[in-house]
């Protein structure tokens, strides 16, 4: 009995093992990105020219040094929600509630402040209106999935919190995925930036919202089972 006890607890053992190898692989991806961001926009290009370069035919005027203040404040945040959401999804931080609330607390102050400043450059969008909205919506949806992950755990509901925690958290990859279809389309297919950043902008909406449901289906089935007093509040 005990052997075959062992041997059902084989694929369990697998399948966390895979589960913690890719959430290294993705924080090791989202460090790598943080990175690349800081140097990109602080570093490489502070005054973002070779992006400005490509939003033409405006509707409103473009007051660069206010823009660029907005865009800093926007990289900030964004990647401080990047990295406190990312950590906390390890199970040693959400067993130290403390650390796993403040760190809680710090991503949605984080998404807030993200959401808001997108809001002020979404009118200045590259491609457009339909990419302006397109921006307002991620940031509607964002908002709205972290308050509802929110108010899941609140009421002690775990797992609901865990699922809407991954939709949300799979939005601090918008630009990642923005810029990695831009750059296929752009440089691998050939076409015009500004379609391809369009292309961009709806591919990684798609993308982000299928791979959040395939992570919980995948990953997160377990976590159906979790009892109210395991829970852990922000």
């Amino acid at each position: 009995m005990k052997s075959m006890a062992n041997t059902g607890d084989v694929p369990l053992v697998k399948h966390q093992r895979v589960r913690r190898g890719l959430y290294a692989l993705m924080l090791l991806f989202t460090i790598m990105f943080i990175f690349y961001v800081t140097y990109m926009n602080f570093v490489h290009d502070p005054q973002a020219e070779q992006f400005l370069s490509h939003k033409t035919d405006l509707k409103r005027e473009l007051h660069t040094s206010v823009w660029l203040k907005v865009m800093y404040v926007h990289v900030i945040f964004a990647c401080l929600a990047m990295i406190a959401g990312g950590l906390n999804f390890a199970g040693r931080i959400q067993r130290n509630r403390t650390f796993h609330k403040i760190l809680g607390y710090l991503y949605v102050t984080s998404v807030a402040i993200t959401d808001l400043t997108s809001g002020y450059m979404a009118p200045y969008s590259t491609g457009g209106k339909i990419n302006s909205i397109a921006f307002n919506m991620v940031n509607i949806l964002w908002l709205a999935m972290t308050v509802i992950a929110v108010i899941k755990i609140k009421k002690k509901d775990v797992y609901k919190h865990r699922i809407w925690m991954v939709r949300s958290y799979a939005f601090c990859f918008t630009n990642m995925f923005i810029h990695l279809y831009t750059f296929i389309f752009h440089k691998g297919v050939g076409i015009a930036y500004t379609d391809s950043y369009t292309i961009g902008v709806l591919g990684a909406i798609f993308t982000l919202i299928l791979l959040a449901e395939l992570v919980i289906r995948i990953f997160f089935k377990d976590s159906a089972n979790l009892k109210p007093h395991h829970a852990t509040s922000l």
